[in-house]
């Protein structure tokens, strides 16, 4: 790897813009993430954190700016200075260096948890199928269910379901981790399990851009909190240094609803 690459962000926003209609959702995001950092996006419901991490993996596509992942243009080639739209395959190929843990797990029901890990690296890498398994195996026993292979996702509690969805993200030996509300349809029990994952995820070294509301979490693991609001990034900076003395007033406003 050549120090470019090695300082290369894995995540760079330059100005993104995204509008449904005539609502403008973000309005010029320009952030990075760097090999290894956490970065966890706080804010209000509408804030667009989540329509920001969509866009990191062409779930949605931008409306002007520029997004990278590990220095390639996301979702577009350049021609001319202007933006094309790449070919759905060309997209799916870009998207499997990004793993994405949705709210509601997304699991197929019809598949065990093992079934699950195994479709997207037999199916979309090609991985040999015994392969695979055994990398489901210990995917499964990293996220603390070893015993629950065989089951489907309905005999597994809410918080078993997401740690099989962290584990099938994995699978897929993602360069970067995108976590869109993952606790937030837990019930409350359930939250500690995910967010024990995740920690463990971050203190092995992935790089993650997480969307929470779970504070504590952000205080204890990430790197960088930017608060967003309206479409934009209002404030940033370390997560203990942000929530202790907020510089703007509607992260204060915020924050002393959310601690």
């Amino acid at each position: 790897m050549t120090t470019q690459e090695a300082d290369r962000p894995v995540v760079k926003a330059e100005l993104v813009c995204k509008d449904f209609g005539a609502l403008k959702v973000l309005k010029g995001i320009t952030l990075e993430v760097q090999k290894g950092q956490v970065l966890v996006l706080v804010g209000p419901s509408g804030s667009g954190k989540s329509t920001f991490l969509r866009c990191i993996n062409h779930l949605e596509t931008i409306s002007a700016g520029r997004l990278y992942v590990d220095g390639q243009l996301v979702g577009y080639r350049e021609r001319g200075g202007k933006l094309h739209e790449m070919k759905p395959a060309d997209v799916a190929r870009q998207r499997r260096d990004v793993g994405m843990v949705f709210q509601h797990f997304n699991l197929f029901p019809h598949r065990t948890a093992l079934g699950n890990i195994v479709e997207a690296p037999v199916q979309v890498k090609g991985v040999k199928k015994a392969r695979a398994l055994e990398r489901a195996r210990d995917l499964l026993d990293q996220v603390g269910l070893a015993d629950k292979a065989e089951a489907y996702p309905a005999q597994l509690s809410g918080g078993q379901q997401q740690r099989v969805a962290i584990a099938r993200a994995l699978a897929m030996d993602p360069k970067l981790m995108l976590f869109d509300e993952p606790t937030s349809a837990l019930d409350p029990e359930l939250v500690g399990e995910v967010l024990a994952v995740m920690k463990k995820l971050a203190s092995e070294g992935m790089t993650m851009v997480v969307v929470t509301h779970e504070m504590g979490f952000a205080r204890e693991v990430a790197d960088e909190l930017a608060f967003m609001d309206g479409g934009v990034v209002v404030e940033r900076g370390n997560p203990r240094e942000v929530m202790a003395n907020p510089q703007h007033e509607r992260t204060k406003a915020f924050l002393s609803k959310v601690m």
